[in-house]
């Protein structure tokens, strides 16, 4: 009889066992277990954007169709066919639910986290003006100041505020639009005149040092620093600036790494100089390069051209309301001409959570920030 049970036991446990592979494969919400971290405040642009833009008067929106014709909840706001990367991030730190934007959160809602993220934002505050309204990086952290005020009131003072958001996951990832819809775009900004690819990199990394800082003055201690991808390899700029349409443009590319290169160094000199800080950085642009090198190893198929959009590999501009967009839109790394597909964000969502190459994030994944 205790062979039986023994038997038993064991066949209880592995069955239990795939039951819980199968919840953390599908990401299912509502599974009643606490989040790994209490909360999960977002920083960035239109890459994690979940709708901080739809009320603002700006060209740079996506709330119509067929934005988020693959989301449970059709068109949000986030520039994808699905899930961006926060999202799939949140589901792997345990939430229950994706993070709301600051557009709309309020009450008890904002103790698990804000999302602040607004489309063709960046770090300097002139970037993406041409687009419209949005809110930079100056203005995201002044938004998320006016948050932690709301946190000290709702758990009573400032030093049960301050160990809380010590405990929480802050993921900043913003530059991009600095590059192409600043530095790139000459006919409406001077600074690829004023300032060499390295002295841009280096000027913004100083103004981000600033900003990441005043989010450690406020209570942030485990922060994802997310690098910039490989704009080079968008439509948007294989369109305009590629002689086959899909050579990715070197000289971007190699700015972009440059910038980057500076992220590295100040996550080791927030981790050396600033009491309890935890940084860690995402290489973006090292994964990005994976998906582009060998698509077929992650079910991509169509790597240099939009899923959905207008012109030359759909890069003219992004999609257009109610467009009918590719069928196939789990073998293309992009959905429009400078955003990924759902199937992109999954692989730089899981890799960023749990690496799976050293290069992935310096110099550890989320996965175990959330442990510390």
């Amino acid at each position: 009889m205790g062979g039986d049970h023994e038997v038993v036991k064991k066949w209880l446990v592995v069955n239990m066992c795939v039951v819980v592979v199968v919840i953390m494969n599908w990401g299912l919400f509502g599974v009643g277990a606490q989040p790994q971290v209490p909360c999960y405040f977002i920083f960035g642009d239109s890459l994690v954007d979940n709708g901080n833009n739809n009320a603002i008067n700006s060209l740079a929106k996506a709330n119509y169709m067929p934005y988020g014709i693959d989301f449970p909840d059709g068109p949000t706001g986030r520039f994808s066919n699905g899930k961006t990367t926060v999202d799939v991030i949140a589901e792997l730190l345990g939430f229950d639910d994706y993070i709301p934007p600051y557009a709309s959160a309020r009450g008890q809602d904002i103790l698990k986290g804000v999302n602040y993220a607004s489309a063709a934002a960046g770090i300097r505050d002139e970037t993406g003006q041409q687009l419209g309204g949005r809110i930079s990086m100056n203005g995201q952290v002044n938004n998320y100041k006016n948050t932690v005020s709301q946190v000290v009131d709702l758990l009573g003072d400032e030093d049960s505020a301050a160990n809380y958001l010590s405990k929480c996951i802050y993921s900043v990832g913003l530059g991009s639009n600095d590059y192409l819809n600043n530095y790139f775009m000459p006919q409406f900004y001077s600074s690829s005149r004023q300032y060499t690819p390295q002295q841009y990199a280096d000027l913004l990394a100083q103004q981000y040092s600033q900003q990441l800082r005043t989010l450690y003055n406020y209570g942030a201690r485990k922060v994802v620093v997310i690098g910039v991808g490989q704009i080079g390899c968008s439509p948007s700029e294989l369109a305009q600036n590629s002689p086959d349409g899909s050579t990715c443009v070197e000289r971007i590319n190699s700015a972009n790494q440059m910038f980057n290169n500076n992220l590295k160094s100040l996550v080791n000199d927030f981790n050396n100089n600033l009491a309890d800080a935890k940084f860690i950085y995402i290489n973006a642009y090292g994964i990005f390069q994976d998906l582009i090198n060998s698509p077929s190893s992650f079910g991509l198929r169509v790597t240099n051209a939009g899923c959905c959009g207008v012109g030359r590999n759909n890069g003219q501009i992004t999609c257009l309301p109610l467009q009918t967009p590719c069928q196939n839109r789990n073998e293309y790394l992009f959905w429009d001409a400078f955003h990924p597909t759902e199937a992109a964000n999954v692989v730089v969502g899981r890799r960023s959570y749990n690496p799976q190459s050293s290069s992935d994030a310096y110099p550890f994944g989320i996965a175990r920030l959330a442990k510390l």
